[in-house]
């Protein structure tokens, strides 16, 4: 009986390490990844809007007409000098990047083009001091010259990091 015993163990030992059949099976890819927040933040404080208003413009005095606004934004954050970049998403009627435009009210298929220009765009403030955006618009008389009477508006959003 002792040497049944020994023969099954041997048996059972070479069951366990001798190489086993394998049946082929799938793979799957798993992308993974996360996103560190900087230690440091831009807000823009409130009120958080601006107004961009080129007024009213004459088609018989088609001149350039170019107008300011402001937002104000502060950093914070651990670093005591915070390095931020400001840009914006063209508009939700663009033509193209950089070709930022304004959609007529009531007639759809006409576009005012308009150019708009941040300062500072990007730079380096000291933590937890008010800031000033100036954003500065221009409308050339020659784009508004034979333009459709009526209104035109356009929104941009202002994005700014960290």
């Amino acid at each position: 009986m002792k040497m049944n015993g020994v023969l099954f163990l041997i048996g059972l030992v070479l069951v366990l390490v001798a190489p086993g059949v394998s049946h082929s099976g799938g793979t799957a890819a798993l992308p993974v990844n996360a996103v560190v927040l900087a230690d440091s933040n831009c807000r823009f404080r409130n009120p958080r809007t601006a107004n961009l208003n080129f007024g009213t413009l004459d088609p018989d005095n088609p001149v350039d007409v170019t107008r300011t606004a402001t937002l104000r934004f502060r950093c914070s954050g651990r670093d005591v000098n915070v390095v931020f970049s400001i840009s914006d998403d063209d508009g939700l009627h663009e033509s193209g990047p950089g070709a930022k435009r304004m959609r007529h009210e009531t007639d759809p298929a006409y576009y005012l083009p308009y150019s708009m220009t941040m300062s500072p765009s990007s730079g380096t403030v000291r933590r937890n001091t008010n800031q000033i955006l100036t954003v500065e618009g221009t409308v050339r008389g020659a784009d508004y010259g034979n333009a459709v009477p009526g209104d035109y508006a356009d929104t941009v959003t202002v994005t700014i990091v960290p």
